[in-house]
């Protein structure tokens, strides 16, 4: 006779936070699709997109602020808390949140993949999922590995319906509500 499995009950939101709030600065955590994700701290390269894209949006959209590592719930998606590498959103949107903000009113998030082994499950797939659900405008996808971007725009519960790629170098269009195109010559540097 085999014994039965015992169902394991799933964590909550606030038992996450908790733990969230007491990682260690070398680790970011979030939490997708019940579970808990972790993954080190990015490396320089990677910081240097997202200062990149920071002065981009200052550029094109003085009225908007490129947050770093702003965790907006996604509680459309599993009751999951997801940080962003940037989040898009009017100067002062989050100047009363606590960690974990209300998606309302962020414009767009911001992703640029790792070169960790889950990338592409996490970034590509189940983040985008999550965004589109709490009803993020855009997401835009900085993609190392391939080489260019993917901006994904008209969400719905079931994910974006408009995904669009273009190599580093071409001309990409950030649709409404965010508005302005950029060419991404300098990542084909700096993605390595």
């Amino acid at each position: 006779m085999t014994p039965k499995s015992e169902a394991t009950a799933e964590m909550t939101v606030e038992e996450f936070e908790q733990i969230a709030g007491t990682a260690p600065e070398t680790v970011r955590l979030e939490y997708l699709n019940g579970k808990i994700e972790g993954k080190p701290v990015p490396d320089g390269k990677h910081d240097e997109i997202i200062m990149w894209l920071l002065e981009q949006c200052l550029q094109h959209r003085p009225d908007l602020r490129l947050y770093p590592e702003r965790g907006p719930k996604v509680e459309k998606y599993r009751k999951g808390r997801a940080r962003p590498d940037g989040v898009l959103a009017p100067r002062r949107h989050f100047l009363t949140s606590g960690d974990w903000a209300e998606p309302e009113g962020v414009l767009m998030v911001a992703e640029v993949t790792s070169h960790d082994w889950d990338t592409h499950q996490r970034d590509r797939v189940e983040k985008a999922a999550g965004y589109a659900a709490a009803g993020i405008p855009v997401c835009l996808l900085v993609d190392r590995q391939a080489g260019g971007f993917t901006v994904c725009a008209e969400p719905d519960d079931s994910g974006y319906r408009s995904i669009t790629t273009r190599a580093f170098g071409a001309l990409i269009e950030l649709p409404e509500p965010v508005d302005f195109a950029f060419s991404g010559d300098e990542l084909k540097e700096l993605a390595g």
